[in-house]
């Protein structure tokens, strides 16, 4: 019987939760598609071709278990989907909104290569988690007999989150040390509520509150908060600040008035989704209200701002990126979406200058480009077309070029923290372990900017490795 529920992938097309209208979405920062009913859930799970070799779960950072949920949601039994998919994974509702699953996950689906597109695992992936907050299946982290070990954790994101739980869960005493004034760090304060609405973040952040974890907002580690203190009142620490530093575009005028970074203008945004008071917003700096936005990149947080500034009312959006639209790094529903609600691409152009009038950003001055062979990655490399090129006139350009580690230790004041010459933290990949006794490092900080469900993926393994020294420690005490 099971198995008529499963392998209709050649008689059911692939269908996504149905988005609002473009025009309708564009006016808020509210999530832009509505969520699966039971029907269409369950019919979707159910194109699963169930294969020898699921490349969905090999090509998933975190080997989550996909086949497995899908069929007990094509079988109706929802809080044992929920079940499985949480032991993999300590967000899988945040994962399923913002994992670029075209390139992950669906991008390696089997049915998508047999030409009967891929199971829409992500939205599948979002309703099972939020029906089990719904139906309150997702249970209070049980944690063991205290072990007495103090543990503190710098940075909130979604590594340092999934470590503390996964520590909490071990008995350890845990101290998270956020900069911000919220805990959640990328989470809350760089995707914005149309891609992740905050609720869902929160509701994490308490589950983890009312397990005994201690979160200490504002601490300015080196500043506030010497790291070598930090370090005689824990037993272990753990760096999972990520990175935040925007990569500069090194040409003529970007320190103009005018030209802002993508995650000043991201978070300047999301506190006020939140209703705070923000002087930077208010006074026009950050508001798009009205103007002429050149956004300047082609990963995610580029289709973050343009799709912001859509929301904040901006004349007209153009996003300039230096390769075409197939050699894009974002996602590509990130693009589609972001076109449908008026955004303008201007592919095969790169800033050359920033026009400046009057000590303010007045436009880009941009060559043209043209592919040429492909580079170290694989993509085709990009060069100047010397029979092209453009002005185009803004009243504000964003900067999203990536980022790059801030020089953490300088900023912790611990110059003996080693770091490679990327200037990320040098860190032992069998254990996670830095080159300081007790201390590790994950995510971003270590590898470079990359994706949440990598950041989740190391808060997951070095929970075990942590766990792990602490006990070697006090075994050597004992025997000592």
């Amino acid at each position: 019987m099971a198995k008529e529920k499963l392998l209709k992938f050649v008689d059911v097309g692939q269908k996504f939760p149905e988005k609002r209208g473009a025009e309708l979405r564009a006016k808020d920062f509210q999530e832009i598609s509505n969520r699966y009913n039971d029907a269409d859930a369950n019919e979707q799970a159910s194109r699963c071709s169930q294969c020898g070799v699921p490349y969905c779960t090999v090509h998933c950072p975190l080997h989550n278990h996909i086949p497995d949920w899908l069929k007990l949601t094509a079988e109706g039994r929802l809080q044992e989907a929920y079940e499985m998919s949480a032991m993999t994974s300590s967000m899988p509702e945040i994962c399923g909104r913002i994992c670029p699953q075209d390139r992950l996950c669906e991008g390696n689906c089997v049915i998508e290569f047999s030409g009967h597109d891929a199971v829409t695992i992500g939205s599948v992936e979002k309703y099972i988690t939020d029906t089990a907050w719904e139906n309150g299946w997702v249970e209070d982290i049980i944690c063991a007999t205290k072990t007495g070990i103090k543990v503190a954790i710098i940075g909130s994101g979604p590594g340092g989150l999934t470590a503390a739980e996964g520590l909490a869960a071990l008995g350890h005493e845990i101290h998270i040390y956020e900069r911000s004034d919220r805990a959640g760090g990328l989470l809350t304060y760089g995707i914005p509520g149309f891609k992740l609405e905050k609720e869902v973040v929160t509701r994490r952040i308490d589950r983890l509150k009312k397990a005994g974890i201690i979160f200490h907002l504002n601490a300015d580690i080196g500043g506030d908060v010497k790291f070598s203190d930090l370090r005689k009142m824990h037993d272990m620490v753990l760096i999972a600040t990520g990175v935040y530093k925007s990569r500069e575009a090194k040409i003529k005028g970007e320190d103009a008035s005018g030209v802002e970074k993508a995650l000043d203008y991201l978070s300047i945004s999301n506190r006020k989704y939140f209703g705070d008071d923000v002087p930077e917003f208010d006074n026009g700096r950050f508001d798009a209200k009205g103007k002429n936005i050149v956004v300047i990149g082609g990963g995610d947080t580029a289709m973050d701002c343009v799709r912001t500034a859509i929301r904040q009312g901006a004349n007209s959006v153009k996003c300039l990126y230096r390769r075409d639209k197939e050699n894009m790094p974002g996602s590509a529903r990130e693009v589609k979406n972001a076109e449908e609600e008026g955004v303008e691409f201007v592919w095969l152009t790169s800033p050359a200058e920033i026009i400046v009038e009057n000590g303010k950003a007045a436009g880009v001055s941009a060559n043209m480009m043209r592919l040429g062979p492909p580079d170290s990655s694989g993509r085709r490399a990009p060069e100047i077309d010397p029979n092209g090129g453009q002005e185009i006139a803004a009243d504000m350009v964003i900067m999203a070029l990536g980022f790059e580690p801030e020089n953490l230790p300088k900023l912790f004041d611990a110059e003996e923290l080693a770091v490679t010459r990327w200037g990320t933290i040098r860190a032992d990949h069998k254990n996670m372990m830095t080159n300081l006794d007790g201390v590790f490092a994950i995510g971003d900080i270590v590898r470079g900017a990359s994706l949440v469900v990598w950041a989740i993926r190391d808060g997951r393994d070095v929970t075990q490795y942590m766990h792990q020294w602490a006990k070697s420690q006090k075994k050597a005490a004992l025997a000592a």
